[in-house]
């Protein structure tokens, strides 16, 4: 098994992490940071508002059940606030309430799970990692080709 410092991140992009169980934040933000991510952190919904305007944030990540504003209230606010990046929302509750990328506002939702964490891991590289434009290929051609 690999290490996950031997996988790093390829941006030192600034990941958002919300959530209110300290303990969740503190795992999460270990992971992430141990992959070459910046993160910041937020207890709350109106804390992670504040730093949507302060920062320019390359994702969020955040929980589904807090107070006073749960995590669908805090995607709202965002995208109402013109916040187009990505959005990872994370639930014990998703498969329960049927949540999915086409109604929470948020591209992925991962329950919460013995595999939260890889599912956190692949979903936070694959959409923080710049997609090439359609067409172009990374080839070098010799010099037979060229002429």
């Amino acid at each position: 098994m690999r290490s996950v410092s031997s996988q790093r991140a390829p941006s030192d992009a600034l990941i958002l992490l919300v959530d209110d169980n300290s303990d969740g934040v503190i795992a999460r933000r270990s992971v992430l940071e141990e992959l070459g991510y910046q993160v910041v952190t937020a207890g709350c919904g109106l804390d992670a508002l504040h730093l949507h305007e302060e920062r320019n944030l390359d994702l969020v990540i955040t929980d589904y059940r807090m107070s006073p504003m749960d995590g669908l209230e805090l995607i709202a606010n965002l995208r109402k606030r013109g916040f187009q990046k990505p959005i990872i929302l994370l639930s014990g509750f998703a498969e329960t309430l049927g949540m999915r990328s086409e109604n929470t506002g948020a591209d992925v939702v991962i329950q919460k799970s013995s595999n939260e964490v890889a599912n956190l891991v692949r979903y936070t590289r694959r959409l923080l990692t710049p997609k090439k434009p359609a067409g172009t290929q990374s080839h070098t051609r010799s010099t037979s080709e060229v002429s």
